[in-house]
């Protein structure tokens, strides 16, 4: 039976169970889709001029977890579970973390154009919903709640160990790609960010120690500086707003500009030293959001010195539910700290990514009727490598991809990769783009080696879009 030990740490487990890295190393330069231009500014699409279907042009779902995954927790394999809750605990580090990504295309578009004949400008548009969220590994935090601190007597517990942030926002955007000539693209795109919710807790500091007292049988001593932010969840949350449509309509307008705002751009390049060789590199979300409204933040900072709990974590009593035993202790903390709670303006940077990578093209396609290249030209094949970077809390995080392209004609392209990440060694990913017509439809699935059995596996994810895309070269 599951006790309220292992409350913490099963929600941050549920966290990483339903969205994905932000990796998408399937999509970067397979530019027949034409979302691949998000990854990369300087991306030139294969056509004159797409539509994405609204709401069906991009998505983008998975999970992630880099020390741990669902089958260790919730395997039926006869053992208890708060054994394998222990396990798992000791297990983890405090730079093991659960993640939780997700995009979502509202509605996108784009058209080549420029002087002349060759149109050597590109102009993409839209607006997407992203959610992105990281939660470290609280390890002192669950070993306090899994052991208790009377068998810890003399052991600091550091309070830095609790990090985690989050948000959901819409993204505005804006770019253009310029063929500078024949050998160099740039590409720009300009963002404006609207926050739905906010959480921020990362720079937390301190420790908590017990240790045997003098006037009670054990003191307790806080060094802290711990802060908790948050934006546009407080009125959501309010008991008095019981109306549905109300919270409706706030996030209707929080998706059009009426959530706290800011600034971002993406810069892309695509270099071609020769005719088969290529370097493209992006730096995505430089920029902020200065949240300003619906605040809720909290901050304790200072040392305190307690002796009349004794324990503060013992064993639950006879009778006493976990949810009265959690309540007794939340009130003792009431008492104890001073909390301060404010409504400061404060300020976030988006997590910069970084993309980069170089590619071989080979296997030229030759017309049979005249021995010559065909009209739409170009390689049949390619493969490249591709490094992969974003600023994360505590460190970044770094994926490193091998990848195969290749044109079976001009309806269908596949595209295969071979990742090393924070999350697993082995992740294959499989890619296809096929056209029907003006219709344009891709399926991108990491970890597929994985997908027999997800709950071994610490990462997946799929991409799919519809497009309608006309003028193709």
């Amino acid at each position: 039976m599951m006790t309220g030990k292992g409350l913490i740490f099963i929600f941050m487990m549920l966290i990483g169970s339903y969205v994905s890295s932000q990796n998408k190393q399937l999509l970067f330069g397979f530019n027949d889709i034409p979302q691949s231009v998000l990854i990369n500014p300087s991306t030139s699409l294969d056509n004159d001029w797409f539509v994405g279907i609204p709401l069906l042009s991009h998505v983008h779902l998975g999970f992630g977890s880099s020390g741990v995954s669902a089958f260790d927790l919730f395997a039926d394999d006869g053992r208890d579970f708060n054994d394998k809750l222990g396990s798992v605990i000791f297990q983890l580090e405090p730079n093991d973390f659960f993640m939780a990504t997700q995009q979502l295309d509202v509605f996108s578009g784009g058209f080549a154009f420029g002087r002349g004949i060759e149109k050597d400008r590109y102009l993409s548009f839209g607006m997407y919903l992203e959610t992105d969220i990281i939660a470290y590994h609280p390890k002192d935090y669950a070993i306090l709640a899994y052991e208790g601190n009377a068998s810890n007597i003399g052991r600091p517990f550091d309070i830095s160990d609790f990090n985690v942030s989050g948000e959901m926002i819409s993204v505005w955007h804006i770019g253009i790609t310029k063929n500078v000539n024949e050998k160099f693209t740039l590409g720009a795109r300009a963002k404006i960010y609207s926050s739905i919710f906010n959480v921020s807790s990362t720079n937390n500091k301190g420790t908590f120690i017990t240790q045997e007292g003098q006037n009670n049988l054990l003191i307790h001593t806080f060094d802290i500086d711990f802060s908790y932010y948050s934006s546009g969840i407080k009125s959501l949350a309010d008991d008095n707003n019981s109306d549905l449509s109300n919270d409706i309509k706030t996030l209707r307008r929080r998706l059009l500009f009426g959530g706290n705002l800011g600034l971002g751009l993406d810069f892309g390049f695509t270099y071609r030293p020769s005719e088969q060789w290529t370097v493209e590199a992006s730096l995505l979300d430089l920029g902020f959001i200065r949240h300003s409204k619906d605040l809720d933040n909290y901050v304790v900072n200072g040392s305190y010195v307690y002796e009349g709990i004794n324990p503060l974590f013992p064993e639950v009593p006879d009778g006493q539910t976990a949810e009265d035993y959690w309540n007794e202790v939340a009130d003792n903390f009431e008492e104890l700290f001073e909390v301060d709670s404010t409504a400061t303006k404060y300020t976030t940077w988006r997590p910069t990514k970084l993309n980069a990578a170089v590619r071989y093209s080979f296997g030229k396609h030759i017309s049979k009727d005249c021995n010559c290249l065909a009209e739409d030209g170009g390689y049949l094949n390619a493969i490249g490598a591709q490094l992969f970077a974003i600023r994360r809390p505590k460190a970044p995080q770094i994926a490193l991809t091998a990848y195969y392209y290749r044109r079976i004609f001009n309806g269908l392209q596949l595209k295969a990769t071979y990742t090393m990440d924070s999350f697993s060694f082995t992740n294959v990913g499989l890619g296809m783009s096929a056209d029907l017509g003006p219709l344009n439809f891709y399926l991108l699935a990491d970890n597929v080696l994985e997908y027999q059995n997800l709950t071994k596996s610490r990462s997946a994810s799929v991409q799919f879009g519809l497009n309608l895309v006309f003028g193709r070269k």
